[in-house]
């Protein structure tokens, strides 16, 4: 079969991975019209706003949207327009953990994906491509074909590919612009592999067609959750061995260091820490665990939530560091907490490790003030109050103050804990931090950021992780 001409593209769900994925799309492909729907208005609105002030933040995102913006690409809320005019419709929404019911806490929550397929079958009058975007277990499109198959209308035919993104954020425009693969996944009929030809069209605009893999379906979903199972893992497995050097003397940055040379493991993905987090790892791992154990693989199961596990533990160990550090309490002393997100260049804090960091030092009766650059207030809010649930807005404010600056942050501070890796925190004037802290002065480094030595030169107590604490202030572990 001959594949499909794409000329108009809907993408359901204006967040994380749609809004850049699509934006990028249409600067790559001029020809192509493409209108990313949400029914969230105020997210819309923002993805609209004169001044772009976007909904997320993303490096090179704003340069992206301002270029395509208004020739052909479009925000809207008109989801049933936006899917009724498409060709060719990406489901891009929320695929969180469950909460509750089967499979709480470990399989995917796919009420939007369900939502977004019927959406399609009860507003489609002709034949389109769907493709699943939203990272979701093996054999989804399974589900949201009998969907679609049992509500459409006479002569619509809708035919599924799986297309899982990798995107990193912080770096997902330049992912966007590079990738090194992009993975579609049919069903290999002829109808299927045609459908597959369509989108692989799209991309070959500007992604050189070796690049672009074409799989079966159910292979396609189980790589998306296989590629961030395995780097999640090389990060437990890195930070496992921080806890080793910790109790040796150990440098966990030589370590990995001496490892990464090894061309058989690689560089990446070896930089120690309090713990990963973002939308993905956890989550796609997690469905991994699930998947498992549906399918009676109980040693499977628990060799991927054993890299979970390993990432609590370390989270749970670097903040019991400080606790112990700060003579075995920090009830009433101020941390200063740098860094909300759970990464550099990005304002996306879902699973940071700051959350867990922080809420631990709530039960410590800890006074806590925050800085980020990126991310909202109202967001730092939000995450700790789901994070205690039990506890009023009101009392979690008698103990967290969030701050417009590092320094501000700092101020009559005993501790700061570095949980982001931004770049401006290498860049703080720490000596004045030093002059304006309660001494003695620790800094935990949770990112392995900061120059240890020059900060006990000017006189902080350095707690890096991965490092064994000197035994004489001003001395360098080995």
């Amino acid at each position: 079969m001959a594949p499909v001409k794409v000329t108009k593209i809907c993408c359901i769900g204006a967040g994380y991975v749609g809004g850049p994925t699509c934006a990028v799309i249409a600067v790559k492909c001029p020809q192509i019209r493409v209108t990313i729907v949400d029914l969230n208005a105020e997210r819309i609105a923002a993805w609209n706003s004169p001044d772009y002030r976007l909904p997320i933040y993303e490096p090179g995102l704003v340069d992206v949207v301002r270029e395509a913006r208004g020739r052909n690409l479009f925000f809207s809320t008109d989801v049933d327009k936006g899917i009724e005019e498409a060709d060719l419709i990406f489901v891009s929404v929320n695929t969180p953990t469950k909460k509750s019911g089967v499979g709480a806490g470990s399989a995917a929550d796919l009420n939007y994906v369900e939502l977004a397929t019927r959406r399609i079958a009860n507003v489609a009058n002709s034949s389109k491509i769907v493709v699943e975007k939203s990272t979701v277990p093996c054999r989804t499109a399974e589900s949201m074909r009998t969907i679609l198959e049992a509500n459409s209308k006479p002569n619509c035919r809708f035919d599924i590919l799986s297309n899982p993104e990798f995107l990193a954020e912080g770096t997902a425009i330049n992912d966007l612009f590079n990738p090194d693969r992009v993975l579609i996944g049919s069903l290999q009929t002829p109808e299927g592999k045609a459908a597959c030809d369509a989108l692989a069209s799209v991309y070959a605009n500007w992604v050189p067609t070796e690049r672009i893999l074409t799989v079966g379906l159910w292979s396609s979903e189980l790589s998306k959750l296989a590629a961030n199972a395995m780097l999640a893992q090389r990060i437990s497995s890195i930070n496992a061995l921080s806890a080793i050097c910790e109790a040796t003397g150990a440098n966990i940055d030589e370590v990995a260091h001496a490892i990464g040379y090894d061309s058989r493991v690689g560089p990446k993905f070896l930089k120690a820490s309090v713990g990963f987090g973002g939308s993905c790892f956890q989550k796609d791992i997690l469905n991994l665990v699930y998947l498992s154990e549906s399918l009676h693989l109980p040693e499977v199961a628990a060799y991927w939530r054993q890299v979970v596990e390993m990432n609590e533990y370390q989270k749970r160990r670097f903040s019991k560091r400080v606790v112990d550090t700060l003579f075995n309490t920090i009830t009433g002393k101020r941390i200063a907490v740098l860094g909300f997100a759970f990464k550099a260049d990005t304002g996306d804090t879902r699973e940071s490790a700051a959350i867990t960091l922080i809420k631990d030092f709530q039960s410590e009766r800890a006074l806590i003030n925050i800085y980020d650059p990126k991310v909202e207030h109202s967001q730092i809010w939000a995450d700790l109050q789901e994070a205690s649930p039990l506890v009023p807005l009101d009392s979690i404010k008698k103990q967290v103050t969030i701050c417009s600056s590092a320094l501000e942050a700092c101020k009559d501070a005993e501790a700061v804990v570095i949980a982001t890796e931004w770049k401006e925190f290498q860049e703080i004037d720490w000596e004045t931090v030093y002059k304006k802290m309660n001494k003695p002065a620790f800094v935990f480094d949770g990112r392995l950021l900061l120059d240890a030595d020059k900060l006990r030169r000017i006189g902080f107590k350095v707690t890096t992780i991965g490092r064994a604490a000197p035994l004489v202030q001003g001395s360098v572990p080995n």
